[in-house]
């Protein structure tokens, strides 16, 4: 097999006149091009390493600071104030140095501690300066002169041209908020949502943790916060993500689609050709340090980075009793998936990234392949997609040695997976509300064992050219995931490009080797854990019903123009509709970040308010004037916003109150307080995807749907939208079939008219609630 012929370096036979040996220069060619191409990766992560440890200086300061320091004292000035002169002396009693040898090594191991206590100082005023958030509360458009002076001081100590992890070591830890001021929140946030007799109850369960068992549990939670480096995080990571037990496949992974309109081109090959290529351009930088750090406030306050730094090369292994992260430093490979048949196909040849010409033969080659899949392959992810401790006993007892490891190391290794999926999805003009929901459905769960739900994330390019993402979440969220994406679909569009047939541009390289086949021995006992998984995770799929719908009676511009916030009046609206299509008030679940602290993943905001609610009210009663009801609107939305700033900037109520629960099982303490609010159920789970890096004014016809997520209760709605342009915003909306009280387009429908009857209290548009 000439695969197999590549991968040896060289062959030998013994003769009787000796070993007999028979180089094969092509293979040796390729071994020395990889280690030149890896010393490469070595040399610029030190180097990129030198330049962050050093931030908000430059190496290059240390050599100024030197020549100043040795200019002064030959000018017979003594910049140190004495400390010079005492180097100078331990140095003599060594004996074996000059005076002129001692003079200049003291002055740089003087001008050396100098440097390095200008860079702490400077790193520690930045930490201090990031830990004001005023900012974040001054009214929209009009800055306070002490927010323009702090902005000015925060700029002054950035240095200049930040890498992405430059910042990390200068951001301020998460605060742990008073177990007090979280009671309050947490008991203001439920109010609407219980009668009297029930808020009494939970009342007197709040006061009385705050009171007792609370501060014990808050000292072991700020003795933490003073060691690690973020007090949530990784306990977050840990008990929400990697020890949930049940599928991540609808629970926990969430999806990302193409452009709503537009298709480069038909041809599935070359599709994947120039996108595979653009996301490793992205990888290629972001081992660089070439994508600059997020900046806000006009580009001066730095989110954490540290998410991009498991995105590729990132797995989730199964355990019995929780999962882990694998993340490798690096992976030359990906693995591909076509119908029923697993492929490893290397990404560079002659020490150099492949095409994505090259690319596009390799994909054909494999779409080419007649092969029938092994025994028990074509069903295999079908272990990612069901219960996790069946998949991790299979994977002990079947992948832990032989074929079988050195194929499942291959994918776990991998860069990250793509599926070629042989299905037909997209935006159809003729089908529009159908197409996209089956689009959604397909990125979601696909066929249950068609994507490999363990990798950090899932390429899926369809037949018709048309693609899309499945993304695992315990390694990162939804935003830095978008990041990648809105790049690579900039980078494919506007850069890479196609020829007039729909191909990648370049031309094809037969010396490249062509993909390996995975081989397989899958037992009969494993095959049937395999159906098992398989049967859990369709009968979630097929319980899962999806809403995907474009809105585009007005958008952001529109918003503005009624002088409130966006995502307020998303938010307003989801809870109009959700009173109409329940009649009720539900606990609200808002996706809000926390990046300003250093490690920060997510906080929640609780959107449903004492304010909304009366709004909702007001909204219903007919006897209400349009004035009325306008003020209510300005009070709910204002009330959104605050507490959308508090939860960013580390005084929210669930990560908190989760935090404390975990102290509390470590110490072996129940809390009814904490065990009750845990418990709750989220039955409208919300979130927005942000638009990062595409500019819709220059292309607008680069619009794109964001992505989606599923249920996260089971008689409850999930809604993700993404706020595209001024005109428009796209929706997707979650539930599952089994709840008679739940239904996805129902609610899509109501959310479209809850929007069109906002706007209509500001007279700046008619004729739209038909």
């Amino acid at each position: 097999m000439a695969e197999a012929y590549q991968a040896v370096a060289f062959q030998f036979t013994v003769t009787p006149d000796g070993i007999d040996l028979r180089m094969s220069h092509e293979a040796l060619k390729q071994i020395y091009l990889s280690g030149v191409h890896s010393w490469k990766k070595k040399f610029i992560r030190f180097k990129n390493g030198i330049i962050t440890g050093v931030f908000p200086a430059s190496p290059s300061s240390w050599f100024i600071v030197l020549v100043g320091v040795m200019s002064t004292m030959y000018a017979k000035i003594d910049p140190s104030l004495g400390l010079i002169a005492k180097i100078n002396r331990t140095l003599d009693t060594t004996g074996y140095m000059s005076n002129q040898t001692q003079n200049i090594v003291s002055g740089i191991l003087f001008g050396t501690g100098l440097w390095v206590a200008l860079i702490v100082t400077m790193r520690y005023s930045l930490k201090m300066l990031l830990s004001y958030h005023g900012w974040m509360f001054d009214e929209h458009g009009k800055l306070s002169p002490g927010t323009r002076i702090w902005m000015t001081l925060v700029k002054l100590f950035s240095g200049r041209k930040p890498m992405l992890y430059s910042f990390q070591a200068s951001l301020p830890r998460l605060p742990v908020p008073a177990v007090k001021d979280t009671v309050n929140r947490y008991l203001e946030s439920v109010r609407p949502l219980m009668d009297d007799e029930e808020f009494r109850r939970m009342e007197g369960l709040a006061k009385d943790f705050a009171f007792n068992l609370g501060p014990r549990l808050q000292w072991y939670l700020k003795l933490k916060s003073w060691w690690a480096t973020n007090y949530v995080s990784d306990w977050w990571e840990e008990y929400v993500y990697l020890r949930g037990r049940g599928p991540i496949m609808v629970n926990s992974n969430y999806f990302a689609m193409d452009f709503l309109y537009l298709s480069p081109t038909t041809v599935q090959a070359a599709r994947a050709g120039n996108v595979i290529h653009a996301i490793l351009l992205y990888r290629k930088k972001l081992d660089r340090q070439e994508i600059k750090p997020i900046l806000l406030m006009g580009s001066t306050v730095p989110l954490c980075s540290a998410q991009w730094e498991r995105m590729f090369n990132t797995s989730r292994i199964p355990g019995e009793e929780s999962d882990t992260l694998q993340h490798m430093k690096d992976s030359k490979h990906i693995a591909v998936y076509h119908k029923g048949r697993y492929f490893k196909v290397w990404l560079y040849h002659d020490g150099r990234l492949l095409k994505p010409r090259e690319i596009e033969q390799q994909m054909q080659r494999i779409l080419d392949d007649d092969s029938e899949p092994q025994a028990g392959e074509e069903k295999l992810a079908a272990l990612t997609a069901g219960d996790r401790v069946p998949w991790a006993k299979a994977r002990q007892a079947y992948f832990s040695h032989g074929k079988n490891k050195q194929s499942l190391d291959a994918i776990e290794k991998a860069a990250f997976f793509v599926t070629l999926d042989d299905n037909e999805r997209g935006y159809t003009k003729e089908d529009p509300v159908r197409s996209l929901d089956v689009y959604a459905k397909s990125l979601i769960h696909g066929r249950c064992y068609d994507r490999w739900f363990d990798k950090s994330f899932t390429l899926i390019i369809f037949k018709n050219g048309r693609m899309g993402l499945n993304a695992e979440h315990s390694w990162a969220d939804a935003p830095i995931v978008g990041h990648l994406w809105e790049n690579v679909m900039a980078t494919e569009y506007l850069e890479l490009g196609y020829s007039e047939d729909g191909h990648c541009k370049g031309d094809t390289n037969q010396n490249i080797p062509v993909p390996t086949k995975l081989q397989w021995e899958i037992p009969e006992e494993c095959q049937e854990m395999i159906e098992r998984s398989l049967s859990t995770a369709v009968a979630l799929a097929d319980d899962v019903d999806f809403n995907s719908f474009y809105f585009n009676t007005f958008g952001k511009g529109l918003i503005k123009k009624a002088k409130t916030s966006p995502d307020a009046f998303v938010q307003l609206a989801l809870q109009l509709a959700h009173y109409r299509d329940m009649g009720k008030f539900s606990l609200t679940y808002e996706a809000s970040m926390t990046r300003l602290f250093r490690e920060g993943r997510t906080e929640t905001v609780r959107s449903c308010t004492v304010e909304s609610c009366n709004f909702v009210r007001t909204m219903e009663d007919p006897t209400e004037s349009n004035e009325n009801k306008l003020k209510f609107f300005r009070l709910a939305a204002a009330k959104h916003q605050h507490l959308y700033r508090l939860a960013m900037t580390g005084s929210g109520i669930d990560r908190h109150l989760f935090c404390l629960y975990v102290v509390s099982k470590y110490l072996a303490v129940d809390s009814p307080f904490l065990k009750e609010v845990l418990s709750e159920p989220w039955r409208l789970s919300t979130s927005q995807t942000p638009q990062q890096h595409i500019d819709l004014k220059k292309n607008p016809e680069m619009l794109s749907c964001g992505g989606g997520f599923g249920p996260v209760a089971d008689d409850g709605y999930g809604v993700s939208y993404i706020i595209l342009d001024e005109t428009s915003i796209h929706f997707h909306v979650s539930s599952k079939i089994s709840c008679s009280k739940t239904d996805s387009h129902r609610f899509g429908k109501n959310i479209a008219k809850a929007m069109v009857d906002i706007m209509g209290l500001f007279n700046l548009i008619k004729n739209c609630n038909k």
